[in-house]
C-alpha cells in the first residue's frame, strides 16, 4: 500500500516538473537573442581615457583609442568581438553570453598580452563584469555602461583581498565615428542578421538587405535564405 501510494506521489511530482522545466528551458535566450541588448555598440568607437588622481594627473594622463566592435558567428553561436586600437589597457576582447547562468562574459587581452576573463549580469543598460586575479590577490571590475545609442563609457576597478570596496583606476567615454542620425519619421534599415542598424548594403536574388558589420555580412553571404526566413517570421503578425 505504501510502496503503490509513493509511486502515485513520485508520479505527480514528475508531471507537475515537467511544464515548469520545459518553461525554463524555452525562456533561456540564445546567444544570438541576448547579445542583442548590445547591437548599439557595432560600428566603430572614439574613446577618451583617463585615470583616477588629481586634475594635473588626470590631463597627463588621457589618452585616446579606438574601439571597433562587430558580430562573429559559428553554426548557432554568436558573440561579439572588439579591437582596441591604440589602447592603453586592452588591445582586443569577446563578449559572450552563458544561457546556463544567463550571465554574459568578456575575455579580454591586455596590452601586456595577458588574457583576462571578467563575468557578470547585464541589467538598465548596465554589464558589470568581475574577475578573481589569483597572483595579486584581487577581484577586477570591468563595468560597461550604455548611455545612448552613439555614446557608452567603460570603468576599471580594484578591489583587494583586505579591503571591502573597490577603487576606480580608470575610466574611458567613447563616442560613436560618421554615425548618421535619422530624424523624426525616417525609417532606419534594419539588420536582417542582428536586429541592429544596417549600414552596410548587401544583394541576393535582386533584393537589397542591409546588415550591420562585416561578421553579420559573412554570415549573411554563408545562408541568406536562414536570415531572410527569420526576418519574415518576425514580420507576421502573432496570434
Amino acid at each position: 500500500m505504501q510502496s503503490a501510494r509513493f509511486l502515485i506521489l513520485s508520479a505527480i511530482t514528475v508531471l507537475l516538473c515537467h511544464p515548469l522545466c520545459g518553461s525554463d528551458k524555452a525562456s533561456r535566450q540564445t546567444p544570438r537573442q541576448a547579445l542583442r541588448a548590445f547591437n548599439d555598440l557595432i560600428g566603430s568607437w572614439r574613446g577618451i581615457g583617463t585615470p583616477e588622481g588629481t586634475r594635473e594627473e588626470k590631463q597627463r594622463g588621457f589618452w585616446t583609442e579606438t574601439l571597433t566592435w562587430e558580430w562573429q558567428f559559428k553554426g548557432e553561436d554568436a558573440w561579439l568581438k572588439v579591437a582596441f586600437d591604440k589602447g592603453k589597457h586592452f588591445v582586443a576582447g569577446e563578449l559572450r553570453y552563458l544561457p546556463d547562468k544567463d550571465l554574459f562574459q568578456f575575455t579580454a587581452t591586455t596590452a601586456g598580452k595577458e588574457t583576462r576573463t571578467y563575468t557578470g549580469p547585464f541589467k538598465d543598460k548596465v554589464l558589470t563584469l568581475e574577475g578573481l586575479d589569483q597572483v595579486k590577490g584581487e577581484t577586477q571590475r570591468l563595468t560597461i555602461t550604455l548611455l545612448h545609442s552613439n555614446r557608452f563609457l567603460y570603468r576599471y576597478e580594484i578591489k583587494p583581498k583586505a579591503r571591502p570596496l573597490f577603487t576606480r583606476l580608470y575610466q574611458v567615454g567613447a563616442t560613436k565615428e560618421g554615425e548618421a542620425f535619422a530624424g523624426p519619421g525616417n525609417a532606419q534599415p534594419e539588420c536582417i542578421v542582428s536586429g541592429g542598424l544596417g549600414t552596410i548594403a548587401v544583394n541576393y536574388n535582386g533584393k537589397t538587405y542591409h546588415v550591420c558589420c562585416s561578421g553579420c555580412r559573412s554570415a549573411f553571404r554563408e545562408d541568406p535564405e536562414k536570415y531572410i526566413k527569420e526576418a519574415a517570421a518576425k514580420k507576421q503578425p502573432r496570434p
